[in-house]
């Protein structure tokens, strides 16, 4: 078993914004969440706090595996969703990816509140941006 692509080695702006964008992609194709827990609109974007804790220990330095041994099928759907996501976003500049998580129609837009962390992105707006972006 491997590991999804984006968990390779990427710094905790990045996962953070894959993940989250992967969450809304997975969620919006197959209705379940990709992730426990929930993201929140943090003033650089969508968070997903328990990760944002778990992953701290790593400071600047990219982060080399966020699974810690929990196995993972290549098989997944949600390996497949994330390894989707990471191979399109990691070329992306970080100003690409803050326009993209960042948008005014979506559902951190919607949640988002200066300077205020523990704002919950429902997963309803999630689903809702993804079929914004899809009826496109």
């Amino acid at each position: 078993m491997s590991r999804p692509k984006v968990m390779k080695a990427v710094p905790r702006y990045l996962l953070q914004k894959i993940l989250y964008l992967a969450h809304m992609i997975h969620l919006g194709r197959t209705g379940e969440p990709l992730v426990n827990g929930r993201f929140e609109a943090w003033d650089y974007g969508p968070v997903q706090p328990n990760l944002y804790k778990k992953v701290a220990m790593f400071g600047d330095s990219p982060i080399q595996d966020v699974f810690f041994d929990r196995p993972i099928s290549d098989e997944a759907p949600e390996t497949r969703t994330i390894d989707e996501v990471s191979e399109s976003l990691l070329t992306k500049s970080p100003g690409q990816l803050v326009a993209i998580t960042h948008w005014d129609h979506g559902a951190w837009a919607r949640s988002y509140r200066p300077n205020v962390r523990g704002i919950v992105i429902p997963d309803s707006d999630i689903l809702d941006e993804y079929r914004a972006r899809n009826a496109a």
